[in-house]
């Protein structure tokens, strides 16, 4: 990213949407996938509704601010996103100006959150109706986290107790995108069994990538945010003290508990699927920015259920780079049939070495 915005923001708006396409390529390269896959109006509205997400994200993971503070934070971003709060950008940014790191330290995400007036700025641009679909569900993400940083305020990092509140933090933190992402697609006329199918099926599309973050990156949650997402529940019934999930002693029966929650991200597949089956293609979107997330997640369950243990060690657990080309190219020209039959694929071996379906 090209050094901190000047604040206030930039006068030309089109300047500040064009920065904010080039901040998702920095914070995020996957997701700036999916931004690349969309076309316009939508790929500006989905990337300034995940910069939007982005931020109160950065301030959730922030291990140098005390919870209470963040929780606090977090609050004033929520009020400041808010049409029917007077409190407004500019003063979120004065809140948080004691808790930037030096301008030189600034990790790209840390900038993003410096330029939160200018990523409301853009935003601000979209119209009247787009903005009404985006805020809400942005601020059930802001206002979850905010409960969450505050139930976990006497712990050293997040803990989840139980499967329950395992779904109840991914809602928070994915399902509320899905509702996002579905509120944008269903701004005008659709079958009423088509809009009820994709509102029921929202949430599991936005779960089953979060549960694929979570069973993952533990070893990552744990040594750079100190937080542990696997269910103290199911880790003690391993006997794993959640305080010692990444230790070695542990590394099998903690690998049952990865386990076990890649079988629950499985149980989120189908509906995951027939979101995507049932997404209107319209205004910009298009089936590859979600069906390429959605085949990686699959092929990622695939790499987890082989090797569990890998998600405990600072090994990179992931579908490899020519798998990700693989996905990509196929998915750029793929039907929803073919996206069925993609999936079955990556469920079973890597999806650039395995002979594919055509797709016309």
């Amino acid at each position: 990213m090209t050094g901190d915005t000047p604040h206030p923001p930039s006068t030309k708006p089109d300047a500040d949407v064009s920065w904010c396409h080039e901040a998702v390529q920095d914070v995020s390269r996957t997701f700036a996938l999916t931004v690349e896959s969309l076309e316009e109006p939508m790929a500006t509205q989905i990337c300034l509704g995940y910069l939007l997400c982005r931020i109160p994200d950065t301030i959730e993971d922030a291990g140098h601010i005390p919870p209470e503070a963040g929780a606090k934070l977090l609050r004033s971003y929520a009020r400041a996103i808010d049409p029917d709060d007077e409190r407004g950008i500019e003063a979120f940014r004065a809140d948080v100006e004691p808790w930037l790191p030096p301008k030189a330290d600034r990790s790209d995400d840390w900038r993003v959150v410096a330029a939160a007036p200018r990523v409301c700025t853009a935003f601000g641009t979209l119209p009247a109706d787009v903005r009404a679909a985006i805020t809400p569900p942005v601020i059930e993400l802001v206002e979850g986290m905010a409960a969450f940083v505050e139930d976990h305020a006497g712990t050293d990092g997040l803990r989840i107790d139980t499967r329950a509140e395992l779904e109840e933090y991914c809602h928070y933190a994915a399902g509320t995108v899905g509702i996002l992402i579905t509120n944008l697609l269903t701004r005008e006329e659709l079958a009423a069994d088509r809009r009820r199918t994709l509102y029921e099926t929202a949430e599991s599309f936005g779960l089953l990538l979060q549960l694929v973050n979570i069973a993952k990156d533990v070893y990552d949650d744990y040594t750079d945010e100190h937080n542990v997402y696997l269910p103290a529940s199911w880790l003690t019934e391993e006997g794993v003290p959640q305080e010692a999930v990444i230790d070695e002693r542990y590394r099998d029966s903690a690998a049952a508990v990865v386990s076990r929650t890649v079988a629950h991200a499985r149980t989120f597949v189908d509906e995951a699927e027939r979101y995507l089956h049932a997404m209107p293609l319209r205004h910009g979107n298009t089936l590859a920015a979600w069906g390429v997330p959605f085949l990686l997640a699959v092929g990622t369950l695939r790499e987890l259920a082989d090797n569990p243990t890998d998600a405990l060690t600072e090994r990179d657990l992931k579908v490899s780079r020519q798998e990700v080309y693989a996905v990509v190219n196929a998915m750029a020209t793929a039907d929803r049939e073919a996206l069925s039959e993609f999936r079955s694929i990556i469920a079973n071996e890597p999806f650039h070495t395995a002979p594919r379906p055509k797709s016309d």
